[in-house]
């Protein structure tokens, strides 16, 4: 592992793959140092919703930078099947949160006032529609649909194949994939960072922690600040059925493929060994309530996963003043952000500064004493 690169992305799920591709499609020198596949990576776990709507409450930022991400994967789909002839069935003809009972309908409703009414947020036309409004375009659902709210900019993809993709990718861009090291300590010495794994040292100019949750141990090594709240999530899959979801919902979609996904839970457990069949039963129900002739369909998969999330939600993209080449980048939408990852994220990297505005929106200083607390003892 001897060599010099011009960047060190650590973490090869979502995040680090795409931002390790963006920085190799503009001709850097990139390694991506990664557990490999024993790690319990969320890119292989999550939903697949490219996903705008109610994304932002309390940080209009969020929202303005999710709607330029929404509107640039059409460009990231389009690159990478060009580049690896892999399609990754992108659909964004927009998306549904489907409510039961008044009640939900009553309080989907608020959120999106609220989210209208947020000063500095993208405007995107989320709407609420009646139960016959809804109708219109999802004719198979059930009696206990009251409505819903609709984003003509959400969508989702095969999110798999968008994880092989940007690996496949990394061969055309001659970037190291180098499975099996974790970084366990870094440092800087005459302007070049040294990584330290269990296979050896690597060095390079700058790095990038994209290690989702491990950035929480990572950051403080170069100065940086990302407190993590990760939680647990289950998701359900059935077997192939007729075409019967032309939109995604934040809760159901119809793969490619023809199974459906259904997924809605979040647990502070961490274990993800094991499912509780009770939050199964609780989102199959749902399901079926909201598409009745879900009921007739068996359930092939089922599993759990660990969602990467900052404390607050929202996304952490910081560089450090200690040591001046090394970036944070911290999400949950690693899917929806992709396209931002792959096209703003590296060009800041390579540009060697992260701008202004990003910072000032995203950076772990929001999180105010502890950070600085944190980030002083280092």
């Amino acid at each position: 592992m001897s060599g010099e690169y011009d960047v060190a992305v650590v973490g090869g799920g979502l995040l680090g793959s795409a931002i390790a591709w963006g920085l190799g499609r503009l001709g850097k020198k990139v390694a991506v140092l990664d557990e490999g596949d024993i790690t319990k990576r969320a890119s292989r776990a999550n939903f697949a919703l490219v996903w705008v709507q109610s994304k932002g409450l309390g940080m209009p930022a969020y929202t303005v930078w999710t709607v330029q991400a929404s509107q640039a994967w059409s460009r990231l789909a389009s690159e990478l099947k060009q580049q690896t002839g892999l399609d990754v069935a992108l659909q964004q003809n927009g998306g549904f949160h489907l409510t039961l009972g008044e009640e939900e309908f009553g309080q989907r409703t608020e959120l999106v006032k609220r989210m209208h009414n947020q000063t500095g947020a993208a405007d995107y036309r989320m709407e609420m529609l009646s139960a016959s409004e809804v109708k219109k375009s999802l004719p198979l659902i059930g009696p206990d649909v009251s409505g819903g709210s609709f984003c003509p900019l959400d969508g989702h993809v095969n999110s798999l194949r968008t994880f092989r993709a940007f690996h496949t990718g990394f061969r055309e861009f001659g970037i190291d994939y180098l499975p099996e090291r974790p970084v366990s300590a870094i440092s800087k010495h005459g302007g070049e960072f040294s990584l330290t794994t269990p296979k050896g040292e690597l060095r390079a100019a700058k790095i990038v922690l994209a290690a989702g949750n491990a950035n929480q141990t990572l950051a403080p090594m170069v100065g940086l600040y990302a407190p993590m709240g990760p939680t647990r999530g289950q998701i359900v899959v059935t077997e192939r059925t007729m075409p019967f979801l032309p939109h995604p919902l934040t809760t159901i979609r119809q793969t490619d493929e023809g199974t459906v996904m259904i997924g809605d839970s979040k647990e502070d457990e961490l274990d993800d060994r094991t499912l509780k069949h009770s939050i199964s039963a609780v989102m199959t129900d749902r399901a079926q309530r909201m598409f009745p002739h879900l009921s007739r369909l068996n359930v092939v998969r089922s599993w759990a996963g660990i969602r990467v999330m900052p404390q607050d939600g929202f996304p952490i993209y910081d560089q450090s003043e200690t040591h001046p080449g090394a970036f944070v980048a911290c999400c949950h939408s690693g899917v929806t952000l992709a396209s931002n990852h792959a096209f703003e994220i590296a060009r800041m990297v390579a540009q060697g500064a992260l701008e202004p505005e990003l910072v000032g929106a995203f950076s772990a200083s929001r999180f105010g004493g502890a950070g600085a607390a944190n980030k002083s003892g280092y």
